[in-house]
């Protein structure tokens, strides 16, 4: 009878830690999104003092840290981020989270770790196809971040904004004659033969593209997922946007609308009582957790009510 207390007590201690876990890991995300980094910072520590890190949290705790001045802790976490198994190295040199990092030596002593390690890993990809895909990867998250970054400093309507949007989509042109050629060729290669970045970039640049691009290659995706070759998280976004851009609501609440004078909310969505079973069954975590960073609070009953003004703001968008 000891025996079987002891191993409920295991149990519900491991659940607790758990959800402690995941609780001290969205308040960091949503301290990092209010740019509160030595906040953020703080409740990171919390969560990796418990026995239940992840690389990708790691690199966000990092993110934090880097932004915060310390390098130290910054770069600690991106070595264990490395360690527990984060392949992202396109994404980590371009990040601006990151660029304070760049200057110190402890910088390129990771770096050429992580292609080390990366090396070992990749023996058997198609390395100049991933190579290739890499350089979009860049291409199309550099110019976003680029974007991003002078969007929140100078406002919708600046000549930066307006400039660096051309700029973006001369490069999606550009990206996307690249990738419906190797999709054209190769069709939705896996990590196993590209890498998981490679991989994910077939999928960010078909989002990034026209509707009629969308709707020729999402089939292909479908297949992709059942086969194990693309991440049905993604394709879910991808879902969405579709069905938006075909005047239906979306699925599972990914897309979101940022109309300067209007709060940030989620569009037009079928079936909100049920779009967190739906999330889960594509690997997405809980809608409330998501739109928070937009700093939106979700509240069902309440977004329910406010939907046909929403699908009326939204459709006012488009006819613009």
């Amino acid at each position: 009878m000891k025996k079987l207390i002891a191993f409920f007590m295991v149990i519900n201690v491991g659940f607790l830690q758990a959800q402690t876990y995941k609780e001290f890991v969205q308040k960091g995300d949503s301290c990092y999104q209010a740019k509160d980094y030595k906040t953020s910072v703080g409740y990171y520590e919390k969560a990796f003092k418990i026995e239940h890190k992840t690389s990708g949290d790691l690199y966000n705790g990092a993110c934090s840290a880097a932004l915060l001045n310390d390098n130290k802790k910054a770069l600690d976490w991106l070595n264990l981020a490395i360690d527990n198994g984060y392949e992202g190295i396109a994404h980590l040199q371009i990040d601006k989270d990151l660029e304070s990092l760049h200057s110190k030596k402890e910088w390129q002593e990771l770096i050429t770790k992580f292609q080390k390690k990366l090396e070992i890993l990749e023996v058997n990809y198609d390395k100049p196809l991933q190579k290739e895909l890499l350089a979009i990867y860049a291409d199309d998250q550099g110019i976003r971040g680029d974007f991003m970054k002078v969007y929140k400093e100078k406002g919708s309507g600046s000549k930066e904004v307006d400039s660096l949007g051309k700029i973006m989509m001369y490069k999606d042109s550009l990206n996307l004659i690249k990738v419906s050629k190797i999709l054209d060729e190769r069709g939705w290669l896996g990590k196993d033969v590209i890498g998981s970045q490679a991989n994910q970039t077939l999928f960010l640049v078909i989002q990034h593209s026209d509707l009629k691009t969308q709707q020729k290659y999402m089939p292909m995706m479908k297949e992709a997922v059942k086969k194990g070759n693309a991440k049905a998280s993604s394709l879910a976004l991808m879902e969405d946007r579709v069905s938006l851009r075909e005047s239906h609501k979306q699925i599972y609440g990914s897309q979101i609308s940022m109309i300067p004078g209007v709060k940030a909310f989620v569009l037009p969505l079928d079936d909100p009582d049920n779009v967190d079973k739906r999330r889960a069954e594509v690997g997405l975590g809980p809608i409330a957790d998501y739109v928070k960073k937009w700093n939106i609070v979700w509240d069902v009953e309440a977004y329910k009510k406010e939907l046909p003004e929403l699908e009326r703001i939204s459709q006012q968008k488009k006819t613009k």
